[in-house]
């Protein structure tokens, strides 16, 4: 049971911040973006590649964050200078990044076991002999400097006009706001994010694998749903902070029900789905509530 926990709090850390991520697009832009599902393998298969070659895992880190904003820039761009729907776009720049995340690692995928990341770094640093534990540490000190730059950024003057496009587009365009700059750069801090996951992720996994984004964006709305409904939307940082519990108790769930044999791994998808669908109604909950009484 120890090692479930561990393991659930290690891997619901890492997988947080593409929650963080993806609560950018679907709760502040307030718009659906799919780019998530090839941004998350491309931040996987640039840290992989670079890692392979030598290069210090550091560093590997901060190049696949910038390749993820990248991918979120051209979702912006294909939406705002060729007016293709934001769906659309994020659907063609999700296709896209598949043959692109194949020509970056050259392969469907790529080993770490050998190589030197940054959890064995962790490891040596402090003499821990589990992945799992240093996994923690990293985890811990991701989220905390992932929610301080959110918290700060989304409360400078910039930050404020990206939450006020998610609220009324046409309000800050009436207030000579360029929108569409508004939209790319909340595009390229949700895709950069993501891809740090990605690339987190694949580290902790010890691979990347060019078909590991295929249901992020699921998961990642299975953690901002559950941690909604715990902590519900007061601010900011309660929400970021609801979502990182959110991210490990979904861990803990799928953990705990592969564990009893109720589904197989292959099932996980499902149950996924089934999570969010619940975690949804339950989150609008009050929303029906009002409704019915309204009606009575």
């Amino acid at each position: 049971m120890q090692s479930i926990l561990t393991s659930a709090i290690a891997q619901g850390l890492l997988w947080s911040i593409l929650a963080m991520g993806i609560h950018v697009t679907y709760r502040i832009l307030d718009i659906s973006d799919l780019t998530a599902e090839g941004s998350f393998t491309l931040g996987g298969a640039v840290c992989a590649s670079l890692i392979v070659s030598g290069t210090p895992p550091l560093l590997a880190i901060l190049f696949a964050t910038i390749a993820g904003a990248l991918a979120g820039l051209v979702t912006g761009l294909l939406h705002t200078k060729l007016h293709i729907p934001i769906l659309l776009s994020s659907i063609l720049s999700m296709t896209g990044l598949y043959s692109v995340n194949l020509r970056i690692m050259g392969k469907a995928n790529t080993s770490l076991t050998q190589s030197n990341t940054i959890l064995t770094e962790i490891s040596g640093l402090l003499g821990m002999q589990r992945d799992r534990d240093a996994a923690i540490i990293l985890g811990v000190i991701a989220v905390i400097v992932v929610i301080a730059l959110m918290v700060w950024f989304f409360n400078t003057e910039y930050g404020y006009t990206i939450v006020a496009c998610g609220n009324n587009d046409k309000m800050i365009r009436a207030n000579g706001v360029n929108s569409n700059i508004t939209k790319i750069v909340g595009l390229m801090v949700a895709n950069g994010l993501i891809a740090l996951s990605g690339c987190l992720v694949s580290q902790y996994n010890g691979y990347a694998d060019v078909g590991q984004g295929i249901g992020a964006i699921v998961i990642g709305l299975a953690s901002v749903i559950i941690g909604e409904v715990i902590f519900k939307r007061k601010n900011l940082f309660l929400s970021l902070v609801g979502i990182v519990f959110g991210s490990i108790i979904y861990r803990l769930l799928v953990a705990l029900v592969i564990n009893t044999d109720f589904i197989s791994a292959n099932d996980i998808r499902l149950f996924t789905a089934i999570a969010v669908a619940i975690a949804i109604f339950v989150a609008n909950g009050d929303l029906l509530k009002k409704k019915v009484k309204k009606n009575a």
